[in-house]
Formats: C-alpha cells, sequence, structure tokens
C-alpha cells in the first residue's frame, strides 16, 4: 500500500515570473518564496533537458524540507515511449532514469512524463509504450524502491498517446504507478468537457474503479488555462503577476 498525503497540497510548475521580477534568480530560493505566499508544492521543470547539478539540486531539496513544500519533477517533453524504433525508446528511458536521479537529489517523490505519440496506429502505440514503461520501471528500480513513483500524465492533443483510460491504462501495469490527470489537457482533448462538477467527479470515479481507492486517492494533478481547435490542446494561456501558470495537486479526497 502507497504512503497517503492526508492533505491537498498547491503550488506552480516551474517558476513563475512574478518570481524573478521580485529580484530572486536562483531556483534555490523557490521553497521559501512558495511558503511565504501560503503554497506547499513545487514541480521542478526538466521539460527542456535535464541539466540540473546535483548540488544545486540537493541544496532546492534541503530548502523544500525546511519550508515544507513537497517536491515534484516533470521529465522532458520528448520522451517517447511508444516510438517504433528502438533508439528512440531507450533514449526515453533513459531521460526518465536521468529525471528519477534527479528527483532524488532534490527530495521529489513524483516523476510526471508525457507518454509519447499515438501514431498511425493508436492500439499498437499503446502496446509498445506498456512494454517501454516496464522496462522503464526495471532500470529506475533503485529510484522506486527509496519511494520514487513514475506519474505518465493525461495530454491535450488527438495524436498524442494519453487520454485518461490511455494513462489509466499504463498505471496498471504496476502499483507504483501514479496518473497524473492534467485537467486543462482533458478539456482541451474533450471540446470543453468540464462544465460542472459532474465532469470533475467522473474523473475521479474512473480512477478509483480502475486503480483502487488508496492510489485514487494519490494521484498528481494539473489545472492550466488551454486554447483548443478541433485537434485538442494548441497553447498553454499564460497568466502574469500573482497568478502561477500551472498548478499542480497531489490529489487526497
Amino acid at each position: 500500500m502507497l504512503p497517503i498525503n492526508k492533505q491537498v497540497k498547491f503550488g506552480p510548475s516551474g517558476n513563475d515570473e512574478s518570481f524573478y521580477e521580485q529580484g530572486y534568480k536562483s531556483s534555490i530560493d523557490m521553497p521559501k518564496w512558495l511558503h511565504d505566499m501560503g503554497l506547499n508544492a513545487y514541480e521542478y521543470s526538466l521539460t527542456r533537458g535535464i541539466r540540473l547539478k546535483e548540488l544545486t539540486a540537493r541544496k532546492i531539496g534541503e530548502q523544500a524540507a525546511k519550508w515544507g513544500i513537497t517536491m515534484s519533477v516533470h521529465a522532458p517533453y520528448y520522451i517517447n515511449l511508444a516510438s517504433q524504433q528502438v533508439e528512440n525508446r531507450q533514449r526515453s528511458v533513459q531521460y526518465l532514469v536521468s529525471s528519477a536521479e534527479a528527483a532524488q537529489w532534490l527530495a521529489a517523490s513524483r516523476v510526471v512524463f508525457h507518454p509519447g505519440s499515438a501514431g498511425k496506429d493508436r492500439g499498437l502505440a499503446l502496446e509498445t509504450a506498456k512494454k517501454t514503461l516496464l522496462q522503464a520501471l526495471e532500470e529506475c528500480s533503485p529510484y522506486i524502491a527509496d519511494g520514487i513513483r513514475l506519474c505518465p500524465e493525461t495530454m491535450g492533443k488527438q495524436n498524442q498517446l494519453g487520454n485518461l483510460e490511455e494513462v489509466l491504462e499504463l498505471c496498471q501495469l504496476d502499483e507504483t504507478l501514479l496518473p497524473t490527470i492534467d485537467f486543462g489537457h482533458l478539456h482541451a482533448l474533450h471540446q470543453g468537457i468540464f462544465q460542472s462538477s459532474k465532469n470533475y467527479i467522473s474523473v475521479l470515479d474512473a480512477i478509483e474503479k480502475a486503480l483502487g481507492k488508496e492510489r485514487g486517492k494519490a494521484f498528481h494533478a494539473h489545472f492550466s488555462r488551454v486554447e483548443y481547435t478541433a485537434a485538442g490542446e494548441k497553447n498553454i494561456i499564460l497568466m502574469k503577476a500573482r497568478i502561477l501558470v500551472r498548478i499542480l495537486i497531489l490529489w487526497q479526497r
């Protein structure tokens, strides 16, 4: 059974512009800045590449522990577990391993990642992603044993692997996997689906039905404003000043 935090936690994915506008320059200062704003979670972004130095990461982790900030990591965007090219899949596995290592330095407990491309054959893409994820789980096993969880994310474009059903199917491969539910992505993918509490409840019920009550209480989540077309997500609408661009929640209900 996974340990369950009894509190819903809120914070940004990445550093808000107002952080820099107030004169801060280093992510080492983010945990205190978030604490002073009344927030308690922080997702460190490795989306453009894993260039974080171990010493810096450990300092961020120390500050997060000091100020009561729960850490997570977002792995590189270019991960594609469903690639039909062996070399690309191997690189994707290594990106996950490196992200898990960075998460350990940061004292983070979760690594969020995008499953990959749906390609021309969605069924084949999902089966390929499953096999690759199993390999990633094996190679990340030392970090998983240390409490780090891999968290595949729901996606917002029709040509991406990662609708709600696909993410939940991936998570059924191993009990250590937790879904990242990006409500903005799902809203875009399904052309504005979230219009009432019933729409949100249906997602929560689907998670619990697929993964059980305990993991149903522990999923990761993103909220963001997303422009969309018939093909799904077009653009994330950035917000400045005191409104945080992307909100992540370590969900508990």
